[in-house]
């Protein structure tokens, strides 16, 4: 078996809202189509993937990079010793190939959007949901099809007011979500707090709140935010500064002893260990985001949670960034801690396949081949027209 042809078109996912740290008015978004000479139901066997929200379009780099690899390499190079599927393993290094270690940055991204579609082909070509071939492969070979996931929102929108922002939440609610995640830090901080006090007043028992300033904060102000947010049970208090910023992290536990999360802006095991080494971040209680599909994929994912494992992180603590099907996926098959949801923003390419519904902020898993994007209409029409 082989690889035919690797397709990937960009398309744009403008929007007027921003968080503390950027806008979204340009903002674009990769697709993938990896096709392959496997014939199911009589088509080709196609995997699709896409690169997370709030990034831009890498097809440069595919171009001129790492679809060239892939393609000028010999077809048995890339395949299972039994030559009956497409090895992950094999491809990521045929992807890697004359790339120097460090500077992460689009590369990353690149190789992870091509390896999303290469896992999706190879979940597809086994007839199994991806979530069921990840427990086999590489969790304990049970996967439980109940996932957490919690409701990403509360952005900031021009002319906006607490109003409108306790009707996004309540939306949220009333889709069976108990976890709700609002921006902060794009306003001052008495102006924010005013803004969780007005989501926390109409959230019900049971129902939580998490709050995400995007990395924006200097140690100074983080500090500041972490001792006016102390007064509350918040879910977590997320990426309070730079990503890279590890002793301020280890500063801000001094201020902050309730749960704290970040992780989705780093793109490497490496990265990964030195946020674990140096940041101070606590195995009991706080949260680690890495992104897989931003990070060169579900390889180097999985090699990020053997480190975590040595480190005494449990995978359970882990709730990747991105509100999309892979990592649902993933968080069902590897035993995290759930995923985000997108449920109204980044459409058609956040959220759950037709008909799944959330309930205690939990959803159940269909049984649908691969990642499953053949159950989400309004998306797999986007796909289709990659691959036709």
């Amino acid at each position: 078996m082989r690889i035919v042809e690797i397709r990937e078109a960009t398309l744009p996912i403008a929007s007027p809202m921003r968080n503390a740290y950027i806008d979204f008015s340009k903002m674009m978004l990769i697709l993938v189509a990896v096709i392959t000479d496997v014939v199911r139901d009589d088509k080709p066997v196609v995997g699709y993937g896409f690169n997370s929200n709030v990034r831009y379009g890498q097809g440069k780099l595919m171009r001129e990079r790492f679809i060239p690899r892939v393609m000028e390499a010999e077809p048995t190079s890339l395949v299972n010793e039994r030559g009956d599927n497409l090895d992950p393993h094999k491809i990521l290094d045929c992807m890697f190939k004359n790339e120097k270690p460090g500077g992460h940055g689009e590369r990353s991204v690149a190789i992870g959007t091509i390896d999303m579609a290469v896992w999706d082909a190879v979940a597809k070509i086994e007839g199994k949901p991806l979530f069921r071939l990840l427990a086999e492969r590489h969790g304990d070979g049970k996967a439980d099809p109940r996932v957490f996931a919690y409701a990403a929102g509360g952005y900031y929108h021009p002319g906006e007011g607490h109003q409108a922002l306790k009707d996004e939440m309540q939306s949220y609610l009333d889709r069976g979500y108990t976890v709700v995640k609002m921006k902060i830090g794009g306003a001052p901080l008495a102006d924010d707090l005013k803004r969780i006090d007005a989501v926390l007043g109409m959230l019900p028992s049971g129902c939580r709140l998490a709050v995400d300033a995007n990395g924006h904060f200097d140690m100074d102000t983080a500090v500041a935010y972490a001792k006016g947010l102390s007064q509350y049970d918040l879910f977590w208090y997320e990426e309070a500064g730079d990503p890279l910023d590890y002793e301020l992290k280890a500063i801000l536990r001094n201020y902050y002893d309730k749960p704290m999360a970040t992780g989705e802006n780093l793109f490497s095991m490496q990265d990964a260990r030195n946020l674990i080494r140096y940041s101070g971040m606590r195995a009991d209680r706080d949260w680690l985001q890495f992104d897989w599909a931003l990070s060169y994929g579900m390889v180097e994912y999985l090699r990020t949670l053997d480190m975590l494992r040595q480190h005494g992180w449990s995978p359970s603590r882990c709730i990747p960034h991105g509100g999309h099907q892979m990592s649902l996926n993933i968080a069902t098959g590897l035993g995290l801690g759930g995923n985000e949801s997108y449920p109204d923003h980044f459409q058609p390419f956040g959220g759950f396949p037709d008909g799944v519904r959330v309930e205690d902020s939990h959803i159940v898993m269909p049984e649908l081949p691969g990642i499953g994007f053949e159950g989400k209409a309004d998306l797999y029409k986007e796909m289709r027209t990659l691959s036709a």
